[in-house]
């Protein structure tokens, strides 16, 4: 019995329980949620060291980092710093989007790594095996090449895999009715309109899905419906492709529930500010609800380098409309790999966004460190407010580099002029008056 077909049976498991004590909840509230599709716990039976993510309606808005080789960096020890950095900063999942070097040890050592909730993107171990291992062109995979794909990766013990289901003949000829600015910028995405065009087929994906579910739900994974026509950049934003491909999401969505087998929604992208609110609700409405994973969105086009803080701007935008998954984004997308600074730099702006969102949708207990960190400020408890800081390391860093000592109440912002130290300092001139 899978964890959904439990829910729906009126069994809190102990994978509940567990879940909804992170979340300091009822596991009853987080059962009901689970059985009406509305929330997901990513935890494959195979791993060992996992402990089970909750994600979804009314839950603490989650992180997800990105990382992974590519043909340029195959160095296993530098994905495992990542993912150690990504951890302490606070990431919730890391997704191995691995494609250059010795992809399966380096999934499998990020797995044994850490505890936190495991995602990929199975296609790419099939194009991987046929392209760098067997010299044969990306389109001359089998549709048994990608299944044995998924089934490598959910053996491996990963908690959720990206499949790109709803990238199919239609929606591709509606893209191209209507024009593209950018067409294609999802990878998995951009391998599967290829090896459609190749073949004269429809994607494997979405004619075998039936198939694909058989599979996935022993391992009791978490089906994260990729969003293969998601806009590359604002121009391509809620275009008649990306929201078809919704619409047939919405459709898989209900199929994989009925099966027994957990589903979240992919989203854009890059989107403008206005548009981005109207993206949840459409999602929401064509998908009943299913927890909805969003890359970004970024909200501008021209930030190179910066790229984290556009998808700051749309993650909070996102989450506060009912988004309830982050996908980070390093202030290297679009121009390298990032670096372990950049990890820790996107997680740590990633994290703001969903706090931020997370006081907005009235999550329990989100805005208590905020009313403490007040406190701290409005005391001049320097320790204090380095203990509640997101990032209580550059926090210490920033005021020790003033050259202020412990023992000096301000920070060089205000110095005596502190507003702080007035108000105290006068506080103090009137009750000694008043004695």
């Amino acid at each position: 019995m899978t964890q959904l077909e439990a829910a729906r049976q009126g069994i809190v498991t102990d994978l509940m329980r567990q879940a909804a004590a992170a979340e300091g909840i009822d596991a009853e509230i987080l059962r009901a949620r689970m059985a009406e599709g509305t929330a997901i716990i990513c935890h494959n039976v195979k791993r060992k060291n996992g402990s089970p993510l909750a994600v979804g309606k009314g839950l603490r808005t989650k992180i997800n980092a990105n990382i992974g080789t590519s043909k340029d960096d195959t160095s296993i020890d530098k994905e495992l710093e990542k993912a150690r950095v990504a951890v302490r900063a606070g990431a919730d999942a890391i997704m191995d989007l691995s494609t250059g070097g010795p992809v399966d040890e380096i999934r499998a050592a990020i797995i044994a790594e850490t505890g936190v909730c495991i995602g990929s993107v199975p296609l790419y171990q099939a194009a991987v095996d046929k392209v760098l291992r067997q010299k044969k062109a990306l389109v001359d995979m089998t549709v048994d090449d990608i299944f044995n794909g998924v089934i490598k990766h959910l053996d491996d013990g990963v908690d959720f895999i990206t499949v790109h289901c709803g990238v199919t003949r239609a929606v591709v000829e509606r893209m191209k009715n209507e024009g593209r600015l950018m067409d294609v910028v999802s990878r998995g995405g951009s391998f599967t309109v290829e090896w459609m065009a190749h073949n004269n087929a429809e994607n494997p994906l979405y004619e075998y899905f039936d198939r694909l579910l058989e599979i996935v739900k022993p391992y009791d994974a978490t089906l994260s419906l990729g969003d293969g026509f998601r806009p590359g950049c604002l121009a391509d934003a809620t275009d008649r492709a990306q929201i078809h491909e919704l619409i047939v999401l919405g459709e898989l969505t209900q199929r994989a529930q009925e099966a027994g087998v957990q589903v979240m929604i992919e989203g854009p992208g890059h989107v403008p500010l206005n548009q981005i609110e109207a993206n949840i609700t459409l999602q929401k409405r064509l998908c009943h609800g299913a927890p909805f994973y969003v890359l970004g969105p970024l909200v501008t086009d021209i930030a190179p380098g910066y790229d984290h803080i556009t998808c700051a701007i749309g993650g909070t935008l996102a989450a506060a409309a009912g988004a309830d998954f982050l996908c980070y984004v390093t202030p290297s997308e679009h121009l390298r790999l990032p670096t372990v600074e950049d990890v820790h730099e996107g997680v740590m702006a990633c994290r703001i966004a969903a706090h931020a969102a997370d006081i907005v949708k009235g999550v329990p207990g989100a805005i208590d460190k905020d009313i403490a960190m007040a406190r701290c400020r409005k005391n001049l408890d320097w320790e204090g407010q380095f203990n509640l800081a997101i990032d209580p390391d550059k926090a210490r860093r920033l005021r020790a580099e003033s050259g202020v000592d412990e023992e000096h109440g301000a920070c060089t912002m205000c110095g005596e002029f502190c507003a702080y130290q007035v108000m105290s300092d006068g506080s103090r001139r009137r009750k000694a008056a008043a004695g």
